[in-house]
């Protein structure tokens, strides 16, 4: 059984394609400043009402 040498479907290479045409695309520079917004709202709010309820 082990002496069979059986063909490799893709041969040992891998390609991937990027096709970003039907995806959405978000720049990381807006990710990054609508975080720190969500944090300085977290955080005001943390002031206004601090236990929560």
């Amino acid at each position: 059984m082990a002496d069979k040498k059986l063909p490799s479907s893709s041969g040992g290479i891998m390609q991937y394609y990027e096709d970003s045409k039907n995806s959405v695309s978000i720049n990381p520079v807006h990710v990054i400043i609508a975080t720190g917004i969500l944090v300085i709202i977290v955080i005001l709010f943390n002031f206004i009402n601090p236990f929560g309820f």
